[in-house]
């Protein structure tokens, strides 16, 4: 009997290697092909986009661009840095310095918190690839423009300014959304690349009570905070881009995960990877989550299963997953890069990466900006092709 389980075990484990090496056979060609494809896309994107603007989407068969204080102005030169980082394509490069070049008087720009998407997603990868120290400095002062938002009697950055309409409308004083933790990783890495712990401490802060207001006992994130900014009470708990204020608004939930599990990579603090978990675990077990793993725009939206899914929200949680999975061990690493795999598995499906040579050039198709305003519904968009790439970087790092 002894012998007959041996030799079972022995089979079984003879099996799963197998299994894991064809998996990752498949995996490298399904990377490679992506990377080819983005290649020829963004060549095509690159003739689309005006030499002063920057790619935004492609809706009713025509390119939209936008000036460079869009707040997803970053995410093309950061996207053609991730292609130029797997293909050492020098004409890519050169595009993406050219790119770069137009960003630059963004660094002194303090009217909102998406300086780091701004100038982290383009400058951090440009300064990681090529360490021009011209670069670093770029990178440093877009940190103190972002610095000048932080309220610290409340210990918060604001996102947006109340000039809006809107805003004064609503009667909002400091608006806070879920958003924000995604530019508190150019503050952390600037406060380990200089003398300067300002921008570190301000991260941490802004974390901190983030944890401590945003969030519900299942780990679903509110989107918008607004905030007494003299005494740092939470006023009210709304939305903006989801389908309710209670509702879990998807590419909320994806900028929380990957928001915490990039803290805890910079401090190593327990709390954060405990809300990474969690969140993960929202995400994950929700019974709105389609099989394929690409969400709707909000796991509370109307009409699922009929609703829009996000594809930008999917490219997120993918590449966040796969940092959480660098982080745990076990059943739950197993899990989170399981699904990620999943996600880029579907991505790279025609249900939802383009024709080539079609879809204005961008590489995913299907992502929804805000249905409430009406806007960028069921399009692409940039940050859906730049967490893509970069979730396929990180599993040929990371898991091959």
């Amino acid at each position: 009997m002894k012998k007959l389980i041996l030799i079972f075990l022995c089979f079984s484990s003879l099996y799963a290697l197998a299994q894991k090496s064809k998996n990752n056979t498949a995996m490298k060609k399904l990377i490679s092909e992506n990377f080819e494809f983005a290649q020829k896309q963004y060549q095509l994107l690159e003739k689309n986009t005006p030499l002063d603007s920057m790619p935004k989407t492609f809706e009713k068969n025509h390119n939209v661009s936008s000036d460079v204080y869009w707040w997803c102005s970053g995410f093309y030169p950061g996207t053609l840095l991730y292609i130029y980082e797997y293909t050492k394509d020098p004409i890519i490069l050169s595009t993406a310095k050219k790119r770069l070049a137009i960003l630059e008087p963004v660094k002194t720009f303090t009217k909102n918190h998406d300086l780091g998407f701004m100038m982290y997603c383009s400058y951090g990868n440009a300064y990681r690839l090529l360490k021009d120290p011209a670069y670093k400095d770029v990178i440093i002062e877009s940190s103190k423009s972002l610095s000048t938002r932080y309220r610290p009697n409340a210990k918060v950055i604001q996102s947006w300014e109340i000039t809006d309409g809107g805003l004064k409308k609503k009667n909002f004083m400091g608006p806070v959304i879920i958003d924000n933790m995604m530019n508190l990783e150019m503050l952390e890495w600037s406060s380990k690349n200089s003398h300067d712990k300002s921008f570190a401490n301000i991260a941490e802060a802004h974390a901190n009570t983030t944890i401590k207001n945003h969030f519900r006992p299942d780990y679903s994130s509110y989107h918008v905070l607004d905030y007494n900014l003299d005494t740092g009470e939470v006023l009210k708990k709304v939305t903006a881009q989801g389908a309710a204020d209670e509702s879990a608004w998807s590419r909320g939930q994806g900028w929380a995960l990957y928001g915490y599990t990039m803290m805890y990579r910079f401090t190593k603090n327990p709390t954060y990877l405990k809300q990474a978990q969690g969140v993960a675990k929202f995400i994950l077990n929700n019974p709105n989550l389609p099989s394929d793993k690409i969400p709707y725009w909000d796991f509370d939206a109307p009409g699922i299963p009929n609703a829009l899914r996000d594809v930008s929200a999917a490219s997120v949680y993918a590449s966040a997953l796969l940092e959480l999975g660098q982080y745990t061990s076990g059943k739950e690493k197993k899990e989170y890069v399981s699904v990620a795999e999943t996600i880029l598995k579907s991505l790279s499906t025609p249900k939802y990466r383009a024709e080539a040579g079609t879809n204005g050039g961008y590489i995913l198709m299907h992502s929804v900006g805000s249905i409430p305003h009406d806007s960028e519904i069921d399009v692409p968009l940039t940050y859906a092709d730049y967490y893509f790439l970069e979730a396929l970087l990180r599993y040929k790092k990371w898991y091959l």
